[in-house]
């Protein structure tokens, strides 16, 4: 059986490393002063960080069932017999509902697969699956180590400003921080599936340098744990320079270890606004 993924947009794979693997992505959309887009082909990060500083109203919606359709007919029409569709958590998009709705017309079964995480997360889990599905994996097989590649990781970042969470409504339990918002420089997390305050600092660069040491430890704590690597990826919106330093130096504290700067896209970064730096470890599973 051949095994095909498909994904959205929100897993920021650069295109190159898709190339020889059998993965479809499929676009969320942005509205930007009502006018819809889709992201990636449409609009990229740099129209949403304008128009979030000129306050231009921003929103984001799922795609409609008919593109996963779509996405999932290409795949059989590329020889594949199953689907494992991989999406953005649930907690923070109805991405996962859209799916399954499609999934009840495909011409060939759909595995869907909650990431509970999203970005280079996802991105990496998918990648892993997407290997492993051209080297002859069971859709079982493909969909179980993407759910582990995602369980694994660990995901933490640093806002500027709470504002774009909130308005998006996708805070989460990181709600209560907003109060003291301007006297803190919150550090949050992903933790099933939602973003959820870890600890708050005073100054950006004790945030950033936070961050930093997280995700050190995070990398040093899988690999002391048997994972054979680690894929670390800094992501971040309108803030390349300090996301570039950022990389530096955990490729210097993680010798061995893949460190990709990966701005974020027009999605997420309407929910996060500019000046956000993520700091994303993905352990590699072992065997």
């Amino acid at each position: 059986m051949s095994t095909a993924l498909v994904t959205d947009s929100t897993a920021y794979l650069p295109a190159d490393a898709l190339e020889g693997l059998p993965v479809h992505v499929v676009p969320l959309h942005v509205v930007i002063g009502g006018r819809e887009h889709r992201e990636g082909l449409d609009v990229g990060a740099d129209e949403v960080a304008s128009a979030l500083h000129a306050f231009t109203p921003v929103s984001t919606s799922r795609p409609a069932p008919a593109a996963f359709l779509e996405a999932y007919r290409a795949a059989a029409g590329a020889g594949a017999d199953a689907v494992v569709s991989v999406h953005i958590s649930g907690e923070l998009s109805s991405t996962v509902g859209g799916a399954e709705l499609a999934a009840a017309d495909s011409p060939v079964p759909v595995t869907i697969v909650d990431s509970r995480a999203l970005g280079m997360v996802m991105g990496h889990a998918v990648l892993a699956g997407a290997r492993r599905a051209r080297d002859g994996g069971s859709t079982e097989e493909v969909a179980e180590l993407v759910r582990a590649t995602c369980a694994g990781a660990t995901v933490v970042f640093y806002v500027d400003t709470l504002e774009y969470l909130r308005r998006g409504g996708r805070i989460g339990r990181a709600g209560a921080l907003v109060g003291s918002a301007l006297a803190i420089k919150p550090i949050l997390g992903l933790r099933d599936g939602q973003i959820v305050p870890l600890e708050r600092v005073r100054t950006s660069s004790r945030a950033i340098a936070r961050i930093e040491e997280i995700g050190v430890e995070a990398a040093e704590a899988a690999l002391d744990a048997g994972s054979p690597a680690v894929d670390v990826a800094v992501h971040h919106l309108d803030s390349r320079e300090r996301a570039d330093r950022l990389a530096e130096r955990l490729g210097s504290r993680l010798p061995g270890s893949r460190v990709d700067v990966v701005e974020l896209g027009a999605v997420v970064g309407a929910h996060v606004g500019p000046g956000t730096l993520a700091v994303a470890v993905v352990p590699r599973p072992a065997g």
